[in-house]
């Protein structure tokens, strides 16, 4: 026998309208308005009327209409690279922080590093009326985004520039971090050092790269092609790439490591390696190979030894990007802006390590 639906079943998808509650409370429209909207001219007995038809029916004004005749929805769009990635944690929780002390909303979404994807979020929070975006480009044309800006949607890229546009951008210093914590390899006494990256497609990735190159040829160091690998950060190719550069005799002594996730796949490729070793007789003047990693992870202190980073502030990129983003909603005449924040080296004993004989 068919089940038929009782009064008291949810109307899924069918929410409480206003004239559902003036039925109810036998009122009109405008008087429920009054009571939604804390309006006066309302009696206290029809108040309580309108008030208990609210409770029972599990109404909500709708904000949405009411703010955009005002011409705003008050939300912020937020595309990112990877919710589950730790790096995107504190970024995300910054953004929604500066979002709400201005009353607003934040929407957000992972573009999984695809191009098209990222442009599929970016166009379906523009069409739900957005205020504004904040996006980490996984694409290198951003033209799509124009006609949304020249609508009004106020837009600022965060950690990699837009492409093929002028718009504002907050970057860390990818350059200058990766340059740092390389020389303090080679200030160390080390002379081979690998770079192990992630895809060359990706502007940190060839900003780090740079940087690294840079620190080299500033000690007058030469790099072999086999010390340098830049790719997929799937853990398995790290660590094939880590092998390689461990092996034979161009061996390096130091890895600088691109990113996070690349850093805890090495930070396994070398715990592997020295419990190898230790089944063995070490070498006199043999020392664990020495690594710094571009981002700080959990737990990088309380490893042993503690691992060496070069740390960015994702909390404090957010934070800027959507300060910049509401000021431009509320209507400063600014260039396009590229912002770009400091790091800092926190050594704490992998990469202090020295070479072999050191």
């Amino acid at each position: 026998m068919p089940h038929s639906r009782r009064p008291s079943d949810p109307r899924y998808g069918n929410r409480p309208t206003m004239k559902d509650v003036a039925a109810r409370a036998g009122v009109g429209l405008k008087t429920v308005s009054r009571v939604v909207n804390g309006e006066a001219g309302v009696t206290p007995d029809t108040e309580r009327r309108v008030q208990e038809a609210i409770d029972a029916l599990g109404f909500r004004r709708n904000d949405s209409a009411r703010v955009l005749r005002k011409g705003r929805t008050a939300t912020v769009g937020l595309i990112l690279e990877d919710l589950a990635d730790p790096f995107y944690g504190p970024l995300n929780r910054a953004v929604e922080e500066v979002a709400r002390a201005h009353g607003a909303l934040l929407i957000n979404g992972s573009s999984a590093e695809d191009p098209d994807r990222e442009r599929e979020l970016a166009l379906a929070l523009c069409a739900r009326r957005v205020d504004g975006l904040i996006v980490i480009p996984a694409g290198e044309d951003h033209r799509y985004l124009e006609p949304e800006i020249r609508a009004g949607v106020a837009t600022v890229f965060v950690d990699r520039p837009a492409g093929r546009i002028d718009a504002d951008v907050v970057l860390s210093d990818s350059f200058g971090g990766a340059r740092h914590g390389v020389a303090h390899l080679i200030a160390g006494g080390h002379r081979r050092i690998g770079f192990i990256g992630d895809h060359p497609r990706i502007h940190t990735a060839t900003e780090r790269l740079r940087g690294y190159r840079a620190a080299m040829a500033d000690a007058g160091l030469p790099v072999a092609g086999s010390w340098v690998s830049l790719g997929s950060t799937a853990p398995g190719r790290v660590a094939a790439a880590a092998r390689s550069m461990l092996a034979g005799p161009d061996a390096v002594s130091a890895v600088f490591a691109g990113n996070n996730r690349v850093t805890v796949t090495l930070v396994r490729v070398l715990a592997d390696r020295e419990n190898a070793r230790g089944r063995e007789r070490r070498g006199e003047g043999e020392y664990p190979v020495a690594l710094v990693g571009f981002d700080d992870f959990e737990l990088a202190d309380l490893l042993r030894p503690g691992v060496t980073v070069v740390d960015q502030d994702p909390a404090a990129l957010g934070r800027v990007a959507t300060d910049r983003l509401f000021q431009r909603l509320a209507g400063a005449d600014l260039p396009p802006a590229r912002i770009e924040l400091p790091t800092r080296l926190i050594p704490r004993g992998s990469g202090e390590l020295p070479p072999a004989g050191g």
